[in-house]
């Protein structure tokens, strides 16, 4: 129900120059957070055309982890920015940001100049991101906000599937750089529809700069993703790079911290993250990230070596995953918004996830694929009862003065999360499969390789592969999913010690 201009709800104590409906509302957020999510995933599919135009496929996956890094470090300053500035002022500078360097993505003519761009291209989306996330709780009342992060879930879950299709499409007809052209018609659409969003009118954190603190952050986040990015490549000689950028992005957090913690107006809130309900919620994500980015990581590459299914078979049997989390996120929204309860769904969405996952694990290998298929389809349902309730529990002990810092901290953490849950599969693998078989894991080392950066037909099929080495890898992927079920059973217990059970 509309309100009067300037009312103050008493369930958040936002005042908005007018509480707007569904229509006005979910459209202006929902565009932005798409452009931003299939940014990440769009590139993919482009990246042999972009490495065989520039000749430099030492270095095309910089134009991923210049993006990854670049949206991860400017998430936590939109949502300090828009606390103080006003985060519909924010998301129009941040689509700004996100046009303007689609342009230059797309006439880049060297990998250095087009991973320079993406960086700039990261910037605008990681603010598309908090932003939506944050304008969510600043323009719905606090029990509606549950159903519209179930929407937003659903949009980024499309966003995750549609992307590597849309940019093998726009590649193969239109080439390369039509991916990020693409982005400048629905950009300025977004900026259009960004018009209708109410006007904050409340109270606002007053705005001071930490120079030092976003210097250490830029720097924890870049060595930590290139680490990750080394030790992903399971190769025996990456290891000790990987482990000198990890061990260097541990001590810039531990300076971070320190830091943090004695500035007045620090980029990280440390004290918002000392809340109970917080550090719950924020760390539920990223086991929830971990879980699920995994699982699509490393599935399609079981489903072809180890059960010799094609890679356009590997696609559709992703599709029941995608949908269950789409389907997950929207009845766990509406039942958030009716009943007012939270941590109880993902408590009981988490079991079931992790049953299946443990399921996936000892008996995938006999499994029909009709029933994998539907295995995939409740793992995808019961994980969707995750990040709506997440988000609606950090912006609700945040509070309207903080949405944007508590929407920046359940981003970050979901993607911190899922880079070293992705990374700790894979080392695993590569452990399991060196101390099994030396031989099983190069071949598995040139699997991750090619799955890394070529297409998925690229990766080597069942028949190519001795029946022996197949039995290696079948056994190594059974403690790779006992891995992701343990990532979703940590979920489960931060949701189960979540002291915020009803809003």
């Amino acid at each position: 129900m509309l309100k009067e201009p300037d009312q103050r709800d008493p369930a958040d104590g936002v005042s908005v120059s007018r509480r707007p409906g569904f229509l006005a509302v979910f459209p202006s957020i929902m565009l932005p957070m798409f452009l931003a999510v299939i940014d990440q995933t769009i590139v993919a599919t482009a990246l042999p055309a972009i490495a065989a135009e520039t000749g430099q496929v030492e270095r095309v996956s910089w134009i991923v982890v210049s993006y990854l890094i670049a949206s991860t470090v400017a998430a936590p300053v939109y949502g300090r920015l828009g606390d103080s500035f006003g985060r519909r002022r924010l998301m129009f500078a941040a689509l700004t940001v996100f046009v303007g360097a689609s342009l230059l993505c797309a006439v880049a003519p060297t990998v250095e100049l087009l991973s320079a761009a993406r960086v700039l291209q990261g910037l605008g989306g990681g603010g598309l991101m908090t932003l939506s996330q944050a304008l969510i709780g600043e323009a719905v009342p606090p029990r509606e906000r549950a159903r519209y992060q179930g929407y937003l879930a659903a949009v980024a879950v499309s966003a995750n599937t549609f992307g590597p299709v849309a940019g093998g499409y726009l590649t193969e007809h239109f080439g390369w750089p039509s991916i990020f052209l693409v982005n400048v018609p629905f950009g300025l659409l977004a900026m259009l529809l960004a018009r209708r969003l109410p006007v904050a009118t409340g109270e606002r954190l007053p705005w001071r700069s930490d120079p030092g603190g976003l210097v250490l952050f830029a720097i924890f986040v870049a060595t930590s993703l290139f680490a990750l990015e080394q030790l992903q490549q399971v190769d025996m000689a990456s290891l000790p790079m990987g482990g000198l950028l990890l061990a260097a992005g541990l001590a810039a957090l531990w300076l971070l911290l320190r830091h943090e913690g004695r500035v007045p107006s620090p980029l990280i809130p440390v004290g918002l993250l000392r809340q109970p309900a917080i550090w719950h919620s924020d760390g539920m994500a990223a086991c929830h990230g971990a879980a699920l980015v995994s699982l699509l990581t490393f599935l399609p590459v079981y489903l072809q070596v180890v059960r010799g299914v094609s890679p356009s078979e590997t696609g559709l049997m992703l599709v029941p995953l995608t949908i269950g989390i789409g389907v997950g996120s929207l009845i766990t929204g509406r039942l958030v918004s009716r009943t007012g309860y939270t941590t109880i769904f993902p408590i009981v969405g988490l079991v079931v996830a992790t049953i299946n996952l443990v399921i996936l694990a000892f008996w995938a290998g006999g499994l029909e694929m009709t029933t994998l298929a539907g295995l995939m389809l409740l793992i995808g349902l019961f994980m969707g009862t995750v990040m709506g309730v997440v988000q609606v529990s950090v912006q609700s002990a945040a509070g309207p003065l903080r949405l944007g810092e508590a929407a920046a901290s359940v981003q970050f953490s979901r993607s911190i999360g899922a880079a070293f849950g992705t990374a700790m599969v894979a080392t695993l693998l590569f452990a399991v499969l060196a101390i099994r078989n030396p031989e099983s894991a190069r071949v598995f080392a040139s699997m991750v390789e090619h799955a890394g950066h070529a297409a998925p037909a690229a990766l080597p099929s069942r028949g190519g592969i001795p029946a022996a080495l197949q039995a290696d890898i079948a056994f190594a992927f059974k403690a790779a999913f006992l891995l992701i079920a343990a990532f979703s059973t940590g979920g489960f217990l931060l949701a189960l010690t979540n002291p915020q059970r009803r809003i």
